[in-house]
This record gives structure tokens, C-alpha cells and sequence, in this order.
């Protein structure tokens, strides 16, 4: 068995704390796991700044709901999985990420869970799994299933080195200069491309 497992936001769909700090007005939303290597810290300081500006998951939610895939995402996802098995782990979180799932074609996803209180005010986050995908991907492998996996942020290069084959798509310019030993694609013909290539030799 052959399955592909890859990030979620910024490789097919837009990332979703940089459209909602836009969206609501306040930069400092736009810092994301691209900038940030420690996801925790990250997120406290991300609940932090939303108690602070009295915003709540359903201000999320709605910026959410007025988001589409990257440009040819929807696409690509429909191609590869005519020939091979999708898997979609992430850090984003299940409150968050049905709507964009949907245009996609619904593939599975593993990731978190946000914790609220009864008035929808952000308190805290659920991890599925401590480096869940880089478990993930270990677990599959398990299974005797081959698999590639490609992300754009830190806390995809685990899940990176521990898959049979991938690669970095659409990285930042620090990490490409950080990890050169990964080759990075920018465009979902190459990707589609490198993963045919990369099953077809094994």
C-alpha cells in the first residue's frame, strides 16, 4: 500500500491565523509554525491574544467559512487520489478545518481540538498525539504501507524524515536555507509529479 500524508495549511489551503489576522485586524495573528518551532508556545500566546481582543471560536469559525483551497489544491487532491491514498495531518484543529476539508473532496485528517469555554471563549488546545505526525507516519509504516510526505513548516520536518520518501512544498526561504538536504517544490504539477516518480521505483 502506498499513502501520501500532507500538511494542511499553507500547502493547500491558505493559512488559516494569517486570514484571520487580516480578517479581525491584529498582525500579531500572522505568526504561525513557519516563524515559531515550539507549537506550544505558539498557541499560548495565541489564546492569549485572542482573550485579550474578546474574540471567540466562532470568529474564527466565520473567517473560516469565507476561505477556499489554494489555487489548484482541490484539484491536485482529486488527481492523487485517483492513483494512491491521501492522508491530511495537521495542526490545525477539527473546529476549524471542516469547511475547508469539504472543498477539498474530504480526504481524512488527523489533528487537534481547540478547548472552549461554554461561551465560546478559547481556554486551551488538545493535542491528538505529542509530534503526532511524525507518529502518524511511523504508525502507517508499521502497517507496511510506503509512504511520502511533504509540509512547508517546522514542525513538518519530522513527519518528513521519518516517511519513505518527501519533500519540502512552498517552504519559507529560511527553512529551504536551514534544511538544503530536502528539495522543495513550489507547484502541484512537480509535487504530483516527484510522488508518481517516487512509487514507481519502489
Amino acid at each position: 500500500m502506498h499513502l501520501v500524508c500532507l500538511d494542511l495549511e499553507g500547502v493547500l489551503v491558505p493559512e488559516i491565523w494569517i486570514a484571520f489576522a487580516e480578517a479581525a485586524g491584529i498582525p500579531e495573528f500572522r505568526r504561525t509554525t513557519r516563524d515559531e518551532p515550539d507549537y506550544d508556545k505558539l498557541m499560548r500566546f495565541r489564546i492569549d491574544l485572542l482573550g485579550r481582543h474578546n474574540l471567540k471560536l466562532p470568529d474564527i469559525q466565520r473567517v473560516v467559512g469565507t476561505m477556499d483551497p489554494l489555487p489548484g489544491a482541490a484539484e491536485f487532491c482529486a488527481k492523487l487520489r485517483e492513483e494512491t491514498q491521501l492522508i491530511i495531518l495537521s495542526d490545525t484543529f477539527e473546529q476549524f478545518a471542516q469547511p475547508l476539508m469539504a472543498k477539498l473532496g474530504n480526504p481524512t485528517l488527523f489533528c487537534n481540538s481547540i478547548i472552549t469555554a461554554e461561551d465560546g471563549a478559547v481556554t486551551g488546545y488538545a493535542l491528538r498525539q505529542r509530534n503526532g505526525k511524525k507518529h502518524a507516519v511511523a504508525a502507517f509504516k508499521s502497517l507496511n504501507a510506503k509512504t511520502f510526505a511533504a509540509g512547508d513548516s517546522f514542525n513538518d520536518l519530522e513527519m518528513i524524515g521519518e516517511a519513505d520518501g518527501g519533500c519540502l512544498f512552498r517552504a519559507p526561504e529560511k527553512i529551504r536555507r536551514d534544511y538544503p538536504q530536502i528539495p522543495c517544490i513550489d507547484g502541484f504539477d512537480e509535487l504530483l509529479s516527484r510522488i508518481r516518480a517516487f512509487f514507481a521505483q519502489l
